[in-house]
């Protein structure tokens, strides 16, 4: 046995366990293999998209992470550190960026799909999301031209006047989305 290399170990164990796990599966087969509809039950119909019991935590989380990271923007502007106010900026639209991808990929698609025998659920969805896309564009555009604050001092007198009316429709936004949206995300049935 000590001349035998790793791989014959690994199909002796495969093997072990194929042969002793064969006569259980038997017995249990029935239990053990899962529908089809059981397969599905936590897809999306129509989709791949699985539900996930972490989603609403994760994005949760990325509210609360872009909200500290606009506290921070505000004091950087505040001291007037502007090559930081431009860096975190830089860091907020890619965090944003991460979080709408999420939103509209593993979100908006599976309860899309998940009530669209709900019209009036349906239509919030829809809702939300193209409320989404509009403040997305906003805030969006917003990020690109004040990323430029760093080198150029001048948009710092305009910057706090729109940094603080994105922070409140994003303040908004949030609140609405864990009260109203993320209740109704559940495993479709």
């Amino acid at each position: 046995m000590d001349n035998e290399n790793p791989s014959e170990h690994t199909t002796y164990r495969e093997v072990y366990v194929i042969m002793f796990g064969f006569f259980k599966k038997k017995a249990d087969r029935h239990a053990a293999t899962p529908t089809k509809t059981e397969e599905n039950a936590h897809t999306a119909p129509g989709t791949q998209i699985h539900y996930s019991p972490d989603l609403i935590a994760s994005l949760q989380s990325d509210h609360q992470n872009l909200l500290a990271l606009y506290g921070e923007i505000n004091n950087a502007f505040t001291e007037k550190r502007y090559a930081d106010v431009s860096s975190m900026l830089t860091t907020f639209r890619g965090n944003l960026n991460a979080h709408l991808l999420t939103e509209n990929v593993r979100l908006y698609i599976y309860l899309d799909h998940s009530l669209a025998n709900d019209a009036s659920s349906h239509d919030l969805i829809h809702g939300f999301r193209k409320e989404m896309d509009d403040i997305a564009k906003v805030a969006l555009g917003f990020l690109r031209k004040y990323e430029a604050i760093g080198v150029d001092d001048d948009l710092a007198a305009h910057f706090a006047t729109d940094f603080a009316t994105i922070g409140k429709v994003l303040v908004e936004r949030i609140q609405k989305e864990e009260k109203t949206l993320y209740p109704l995300y559940m495993p479709s049935y």
